[in-house]
């Protein structure tokens, strides 16, 4: 799993071919002793986050859509993908 961002704390990465466990284009985030799998889109998959980390990984997914569907088709491709500005 290779990390795509860190910013405020928390850590995005993503794993190559990963579509098995949840179906949908996703990332992995870890603040802290949380963790939780969200969709592209914002929608929470799995695990868990308080509020305001919740807000801001929303907010930081739809700056970087684009982005994230090419690094998903890259990594389920097996193929490397690029480091994602965090938010500032």
């Amino acid at each position: 799993m290779l990390e795509l961002s860190r910013f405020f704390g928390i850590i995005i990465r993503m794993m190559y071919q990963d579509e098995s466990e949840h179906h949908k284009p996703h990332v992995h985030v870890y603040y802290g002793d949380f963790k939780a799998s969200i969709g592209i889109d914002g929608e929470l998959l799995a695990g868990s986050l308080p509020a305001k980390q919740y807000k801001l990984v929303v907010a930081w997914l739809v700056l970087h859509e684009d982005e994230l569907y090419k690094a998903w088709n890259e990594a389920v491709s097996g193929r490397p993908f690029d480091r994602i500005k965090p938010l500032s």
